[in-house]
């Protein structure tokens, strides 16, 4: 791949190809991607922890639901917030990914209302090392697709993985319909 760089800020959606694990019928909001590898989230796994439970002074600023997510399987002791900016004018402590996406430092202050349109807190993040996903990526596993703003923000993140699936051109879009177990099918 020649722009590897092409891929921050893009979802990799995973395909039936990716039977069982923590990547079964995940959307990753990839964060970074280049030589030396790849960083996302998974932003359509809810958990049952409440953020107010973890970080209090935040809660009033995430959607929702207004929970923790799983973020991926690493790190999952490590929390990693991505908040969509509203305006031209990025909150303090805002770290630009792609468009209107950044990091938000937990550690600094709360920003003020409005400078946000959205925020998700994760536990966890999903990794590849230098050409991992790359291969991941010629053996099907993944489909690369644009992002939207409300992907990140979706108040209903159990059914994203169908969602995004759907609103393909193409036959990519069946794939919404592929049964939980095809052995039952």
């Amino acid at each position: 791949m020649d722009d590897m760089d092409a891929l921050s800020g893009r979802l990799l959606v995973a395909t039936p190809a990716i039977e069982s694990g923590p990547f079964l019928r995940s959307v990753v909001f990839l964060l970074d991607h280049d030589a030396d590898g790849a960083l996302g989230v998974i932003v359509n796994r809810p958990l049952e922890s409440d953020v107010e439970d973890v970080l209090p002074d935040w809660a009033s600023l995430v959607n929702a639901p207004v929970c923790l997510f799983d973020g991926g399987p690493v790190g999952m002791d490590s929390a990693l917030a991505l908040g969509l900016v509203a305006d031209a004018v990025p909150p303090p402590g805002w770290r630009r990914m792609a468009g209107r996406v950044g990091l938000v430092d937990l550690d600094g202050p709360v920003p003020a209302g409005g400078s946000l349109a959205g925020l998700r807190v994760f536990a966890g993040y999903a990794g590849w090392g230098p050409e991992q996903l790359e291969a991941e990526l010629a053996e099907g596993a993944w489909l690369v697709l644009d992002a939207r703003d409300g992907d990140l923000i979706s108040p209903r993140p159990e059914t994203l993985w169908r969602d995004v699936l759907r609103r393909q051109d193409g036959d990519v879009r069946f794939w919404a319909t592929f049964p939980d177990d095809p052995a039952i099918n």
